[in-house]
């Protein structure tokens, strides 16, 4: 049964259609149905042709297509009669994607069932069996290829999966609202880099549901099927917890807030991964928990750190993910993600480690014998903290490259994902080792995807532009690919990456400012992700283009 659309803020400008439509005139030709239509027989159709001024160039959206074939002919407008027809029927899996199309292009009737294919129509439907079930986001970019074919006035849009009838969908969008329409021919498009998307720092600024959920249209528009909510760092626990209440923040999002926002992630094809950190950037939580926080020798206390040697520790945090791996719920048969976080533990980053917490090198020296290090000991909390959220379900679990470590005694759980984030401190893994060890990366590199408010530590806000012309997945620290043989560097072992926005200095920016800083930015990842070969448009007409396709922000 396909979930009920909820309409989006941003439905396609009605001044747009109305301009198709007075282009649009009718012929009185009729045509035949094209092949590839559903119906048994070609049958004469009682809709006049539309007729309108041709739709010429290439497809003009962000990411750009893949492959288009391209044809002699009008192309493919938004017209006078024009309807969006599901075979399938209105309980298929396309129905819901279907429905969000007709409404971005301005409120198109949709038929159901055995409709025979008119001139100006769209046809959408699954080729093959169609073997996912509703809104299941999908892991292979071949599951989310679809094919548009715009011919004899009529648009045909197939897809192995309902993913990639949306991602047609979203083309269809942009592409009208660019150019008017699409030109005679046939698109073949599908990711290079299965995983994309942003990532959003809600614990140190707290962002509206509204904010939250404009974004999450903005980047299904993209192509991104992402969405990494941080909600919990020393600044604030930013949603609603029925087992420790006291850690919640006064400014956060209720857990009725959070479903919706899933809800509205999956109906866009897009998958949620949540972060809960540990074991540092834990201040909110411990904040009424004192007698965890991280202790040094002299006696001073580690803000945000907590002492994993402690045992009351890991009862603390595991009854936080467990309630929060409850609330981040799944479709069934749907990748399941989680974030462990595992970055910046203080005691990890101090010049003498066991000599500054000695409390923390006994505690290893008892689990892992005369040679154990805190190292091992973080490696074992995480190992630990995993297991607690695979017990409920969560299957695609991730850290932070600074939370892995080298050591023959403790080695990270091997299906954990390494984001790597930074290589600029000092005794970092540079990519390559987690590659040669049989580990998949993702890019997060700091020095093209970090958008850090207040721009603090160095750090500069990344511009759409030095990622178009200077980034693709393989570039993963600093400025150069990974050095490591190509078979390394492919989809199966670098699946993507993710724009991130961290508010450090949380005042520097309003969420206006943010969303109208990261605009161009998630558009140029989109481009970079779904096809890293050198682009054909200039920096100069993909903004142009970047502008016509998305409009302000909102």
């Amino acid at each position: 049964m396909s979930n009920p659309i909820r309409q989006p803020r941003a439905a396609f400008p009605a001044t747009v259609l109305v301009g198709a439509l007075l282009l649009a005139g009718c012929s009185q030709t009729v045509e035949t149905e094209p092949p590839g239509s559903t119906s048994a027989k070609v049958k004469p159709s009682s809709q006049a042709t539309p007729s309108w001024a041709p739709v010429t160039g290439t497809p003009q959206v962000i990411p750009a297509v893949r492959d288009f074939r391209r044809a002699e002919g009008r192309g493919w407008r938004p017209s006078k009669g024009a309807r969006v027809v599901v075979p399938a029927g209105p309980k298929s899996n396309v129905a819901d994607e279907a429905q969000l199309m007709a409404h971005d292009l301005g409120g198109l009737p949709v038929v159901y069932g055995g409709e025979t294919v008119q001139p100006g129509d769209i046809e959408v439907k699954l080729s093959g069996k169609g073997s996912t079930a509703n809104n299941v986001p999908v892991e292979g970019s071949a599951d989310q290829a679809y094919t548009l074919t715009a011919r004899g006035t009529r648009l045909t849009l197939t897809a192995p999966t309902d993913t990639g009838i949306f991602y047609g969908t979203r083309t269809v969008k942009q592409a009208v609202r660019a150019a008017g329409g699409l030109p005679e021919g046939t698109i073949e498009d599908r990711p290079d880099r299965p995983q994309r998307g942003m990532s959003l720092d809600n614990a140190r600024k707290p962002f509206t549901q509204g904010w939250i959920e404009d974004r999450l249209r903005e980047i299904a528009d993209l192509k991104l099927n992402q969405f990494q909510l941080h909600f919990s760092d020393d600044q604030g626990f930013r949603i609603q917890s029925d087992t420790h209440p006291e850690v919640v923040s006064a400014d956060h999002l209720t857990k009725a807030q959070v479903r919706q926002i899933i809800q509205l992630a999956q109906s866009l094809h897009i998958s949620v991964v949540p972060e809960l950190d540990s074991p540092g950037h834990l201040g909110a939580v411990l904040a009424h928990h004192q007698d965890l926080l991280l202790h040094r020798a002299s006696g001073s206390v580690v803000p945000g750190a907590i002492d994993i040697s402690n045992p009351k520790a890991a009862p603390l945090v595991d009854s936080l993910l467990k309630e929060m791996s409850e609330l981040f719920t799944n479709p069934k048969g749907a990748p399941a993600y989680w974030h462990l976080g595992g970055d910046e533990y203080q005691a990890l980053m101090s010049s003498s480690p066991s000599t500054t917490y000695p409390q923390l090198s006994r505690a290893a020296r008892q689990k892992y014998g005369p040679n154990g290090t805190i190292e091992d000991l973080a490696t074992g909390w995480l190992n630990d903290r995993q297991k607690t959220v695979e017990a409920k379900g969560k299957n695609r679990i991730e850290a932070w490259n600074d939370g892995f470590f080298s050591s023959p005694r403790a080695s990270a759980a091997k299906n954990r994902m390494v984001d790597y984030w930074t290589g600029k401190e000092i005794g970092k893994r540079d990519p390559a080792e987690f590659l040669r060890e049989g580990r998949n990366v993702l890019n997060f590199n700091d020095e093209f995807l970090y958008y850090v408010l207040g721009e603090p530590n160095q750090f500069t806000y990344p511009t759409g532009q030095r990622i178009y012309q200077s980034w693709t997945p393989q570039v993963l620290r600093h400025t150069q690919p990974v050095a490591v043989p190509a078979s390394m560097t492919g989809p199966d072992r670098i699946p993507g990456a993710r724009f991130a926005i961290w508010a450090d200095r949380s005042q520097a920016q309003t969420q206006a400012q943010v969303a109208a800083g990261i605009r161009l930015p998630l558009a140029a990842l989109a481009q970079k992700t779904w096809d890293s070969r050198k682009p054909a448009l200039s920096w100069t007409d993909f903004k142009a283009l970047a502008n016509r396709v998305a409009g302000p922000p909102r």
